[in-house]
């Protein structure tokens, strides 16, 4: 009876042996795998800043607020945005704050194409007013970052952005038949993406939405298609590819 007892007990502290070491094995296993998943991450997270260039396509209209004039216009039936394609190239300058944070400037270029669609009262003859522009955009970011996990760390980012036309036409000669929009814009932006660390650079797609804070419209009171608008509102969204190393 003593040696059942005793070989009982036995099994029991051998078991419990085992099973101690696979919990550390285990362990060491987790933690190796876990270094190992963040590697080119922990090298990065050495800069304290770090530059990249980032390509993106856009597609941007307008939000209009109709004048009272619209009420009682008798040719204009409808006037509305119409949306177009863009493309965008900014360079990137990334400053951390702490683990969590970046502050970011990406200053750069966006190509866009807007257009105010006008309906006429009778016929269904289309006006259309095309503005295709070239932006130069400063815009400040700032980034929050979650933890990572296996060379991978989501993100969200929100800031302000400030725009010039450079291709505007809202002091030319040329253009007083046309609806004026200002080269000054102001807008706010917020969006997210993911960070992929590889060896030698970070890869993060991004998406992005963009809201003008400024009525951008130029009055024209001698113009029909300008006094029905009262107001016009940039709206912008954008899928980036950010390269940064």
């Amino acid at each position: 009876m003593d040696i059942s007892i005793s070989r009982y007990l036995h099994d029991i502290s051998r078991h419990k042996i085992v099973l101690f070491l696979a919990f550390i094995f285990a362990g060491q296993l987790a933690f190796a795998q876990s270094a190992r998943d963040n590697y080119n991450y922990r090298d990065f997270q050495k800069k304290p800043y770090y530059f990249g260039i980032s390509l993106g396509l856009n597609t941007s209209k307008y939000h209009i607020d109709h004048s009272k004039n619209f009420i009682g216009n008798d040719s204009i039936r409808i006037a509305e945005p119409e949306a177009g394609p863009g493309v965008n190239l900014q360079m990137i300058a990334n400053l951390k704050i702490g683990e969590y944070f970046d502050f970011r400037l990406l200053p750069g270029f966006s190509f866009a194409e807007r257009n105010l669609v006008y309906y006429p009262v009778e016929g269904d003859i289309l006006s259309t007013r095309k503005i295709e522009s070239v932006f130069f955009d400063i815009p400040f970011h700032l980034r929050f970052k979650s933890a990572p996990y296996k060379d991978k760390r989501a993100f969200v980012v929100g800031g302000i952005k400030y725009t010039y036309d450079v291709a505007s036409n809202s002091k030319s000669n040329q253009a007083k038949s046309l609806v004026k929009i200002s080269p000054h814009d102001f807008q706010v932006e917020v969006g997210a993406g993911m960070q992929f660390f590889f060896p030698y650079f970070i890869f993060s797609p991004e998406i992005k939405y963009s809201r003008g804070i400024t009525n951008t419209l130029i009055y024209n009171n001698d113009l029909n298609e300008a006094r029905v608008i009262e107001g016009v509102v940039s709206q912008i969204i954008t899928i980036s590819f950010h390269f940064e190393g």
